[in-house]
């Protein structure tokens, strides 16, 4: 299987999209952290044009942290959608149900993020529905069908996948 840079460039665009939306939500809890918002920036700028470099590891990396050291779950998931985004520009064209969770990850954590804080999950997974371009559709389908487990976060990703899917 075969990734495209463009290809790559438009899941990734995608992402930082979908992440953008739970940004409001971890910053309003953690004002004076930026890390989340630069794996964000880092994502878009990748997706714009700009070169797959070290930065957006380094990024994501450090909005992983940012997950980690969160007060609370809405703010934990917000991050780990920034991660998602950044991390985005290098899925591994691997026929693993693994790499599924990369592709969804972004969606599926910012819905989540919304949901915690009260926020209409339904409309967050239609959103993210609504602005998926073709080729992230074209991009999930080479791939086997993932394994998301039994939790809330597993039926987010499965409500994502199998929507993307069709």
């Amino acid at each position: 299987m075969e990734l495209t840079l463009d290809e790559l460039r438009v899941l990734t665009g995608w992402a930082a999209d979908c992440a953008s939306r739970a940004l409001p939500l971890y910053e309003s809890r953690v004002p004076s952290d930026p890390r989340p918002r630069e794996a964000i920036s880092a994502a878009s700028e990748f997706a714009s044009g700009a070169p797959r470099t070290k930065l957006l590891r380094t990024v994501a990396w450090a909005a992983l942290e940012a997950a980690g050291s969160a007060p609370d779950p809405v703010a934990a998931a917000a991050a780990r959608a920034a991660v998602g985004a950044a991390g985005a520009a290098y899925l591994h064209p691997l026929e693993s149900p693994h790499q599924v969770k990369h592709i969804v990850g972004p969606a599926q954590q910012s819905t989540l993020a919304h949901e915690l804080a009260g926020g209409d999950a339904e409309a967050e997974i239609g959103w993210a529905l609504g602005h998926a371009p073709p080729a992230v559709r074209d991009i999930l389908r080479r791939f086997p069908e993932g394994k998301p487990g039994r939790t809330r976060l597993g039926e987010l990703h499965r409500r994502l996948e199998s929507a993307l899917r069709a």
